[in-house]
Formats: C-alpha cells, structure tokens, sequence
C-alpha cells in the first residue's frame, strides 16, 4: 500500500485529532501483560499478541469514531531499533520486518474504520532511556542510528515518522535530519520535568528552536508527551514558538519521572469539580 497522507498531513489544518496514548502502560498495567524493555513490538511474534495490538489500536479509534475526530495511530515500534532489538535477540533483517508488520497492521485497522480519517505514523524512540539522558550521542551518530528504522518506515505505507520521548536536542536533530534524507513528515516530541524543562535542563522554547535552526525548521511539528499538565502548562504560555506544539500526549500522573520509573503500581491524578 501507498501513502495517503505523506505529501500534505491533515492535522496541519487545523482539526481535532485524537492520539493513541500510553500504550505500554495499557498493556502492563490493564491487560497484564509482561513487555521486556517497554517492547510492545514484540508481541507480534508472541500468542495472541498481535490481537491484544490490534484492539488497543481499535478502542482509539472507536473513539475517535464516537466524537468524529481525526485519529493519529503510532505504530508499536518505540522500541524498534538497532540496540533494543538485539537486547531482545532479533537480527537486523528481523528487526525490519517487525517494523513493517506494525505499520501493516495499522494499515489495517485504518481500513476497518473508514469514516474515520486516519493518519499512520511510524513511532521512533529514544536510543536510550526515555527519562534519563546517559551516554548522549552527537547529530551525525543519532542520524545514523536512528536513519535504519526511519528509512524502513518510509518504504511501507506510513505517512510520517514521530520521534517519542526526547530528552535531548541532539538526537532530535538526528531524526529530523534522517527523516529529511527518507522524504517522510516528522514530529518531534520532547517530555519534560516537573519544572518544565527537558532532563537535560534545557529550556523547551531552546531546544526547538535549536533542533528548528539545525534543520531548516523541517519538522513538521512538535509534540509534548510523558509529562502531566501541570508541569508544562506554565512552559506553554508564554511566546510565538509555542505554535509550533500541535500535540499532547500527557501523563495522568504528576509523579516525576524519576518516580514512575520506580513505580510498580499504576499511579494517576483523578480531579473532582
């Protein structure tokens, strides 16, 4: 299958889109099922693993259905990589097929949903730890790694590539760059402390201006993701740049990241008018 969406992105023109979201957590904590290293991915070779994929992926668009809002599916693919996936004993030819079952599979629930417009999206994670930024690579070594899985992508059906949970601006750069070189739309997006600031410390409106000034502003845009409200809101206030955020992905928790990642209990904020 072709592309539908590759040369003109719909969620840039202004209409609500839903996103999946948590998709390791949902698996975990409600289905019990047991994910090494977060690879969701890996259930495609596992019983009945790719049924428990296919109806997560359709409850989000049940949703999106219900409220007729646009729908933006990531594919299960954030552990899909290099290093990761030998962590788990897949060869690189493997490793590709893995990503090319994921999209498919997609693919697939798109069709099975046609009233809902549908944008299928290649998931590309962090080369390390989502939270904690160790053993930082420069652009050109985060291009190379991240350009394997970034070109997989963009020889199946995927409209785009979204880069999820960076924590430094280095790797960001390395994406969008590989995503420039594949001719695939990215989306980069950044998770945050609780004070509002990447891991590194860096301020946000910093690190997207600088992955924006390192890259001709390719991006199509940016995301926030893995952080609760409260620890951006304030972030988001204030200046022009803040236009180039076009999606949320927040956690229900205000647990630092720190903390959940030594949570074995689910942890989530409820609110009461």
């Amino acid at each position: 299958m072709r592309p539908l969406y590759r040369n003109a992105l719909p969620q840039l023109d202004g209409k609500l889109y839903l996103t999946d979201g948590g998709i390791e957590t949902t698996l975990i904590f409600h289905q019990g099922i047991e994910l090494t290293d977060f690879a969701a991915f890996d259930l495609l070779r596992r019983p009945g693993g790719e049924a428990a994929l296919r109806e997560y992926f359709r409850n989000y668009a049940r949703i999106a259905a219900r409220f007729k809002a646009g729908l933006i599916l990531e594919s299960a693919t954030w552990r899909a990589s290099a290093d990761w996936g030998l962590r788990l004993g897949y060869a690189p030819r493997d490793l590709e097929d893995m990503n090319r079952r994921a999209i498919a599979l997609l693919e697939e629930v798109r069709k099975e949903f046609p009233s809902v417009l549908t944008v299928v999206s290649g998931c590309v994670g962090p080369r390390g730890d989502g939270y904690q930024p160790e053993r930082l690579m420069s652009v050109e070594s985060a291009r190379r790694y991240h350009s394997v899985q970034i070109d997989t992508f963009a020889g199946t059906a995927a409209d785009m590539v979204s880069a999820i949970t960076m924590n430094y601006v280095q790797e960001a750069v390395g994406i969008a760059q590989a995503a420039r070189e594949a001719e695939i739309p990215v989306a980069i997006s950044f998770t945050v402390e609780t004070d509002g600031r990447l891991p590194t410390g860096q301020p946000l409106n910093e690190a997207i201006e600088q992955v924006d000034q390192a890259t001709g502003a390719y991006p199509s845009y940016y995301m926030l993701n893995c952080a609760h409200p409260e620890h951006f809101d304030q972030v988001l206030s204030k200046g022009d740049w803040t236009g180039r955020i076009r999606g949320l992905r927040a956690n229900a928790s205000r647990k630092s990241h720190a903390e959940l990642n030594d949570s074995t209990e689910l942890s989530a904020t409820i609110t009461t008018a």
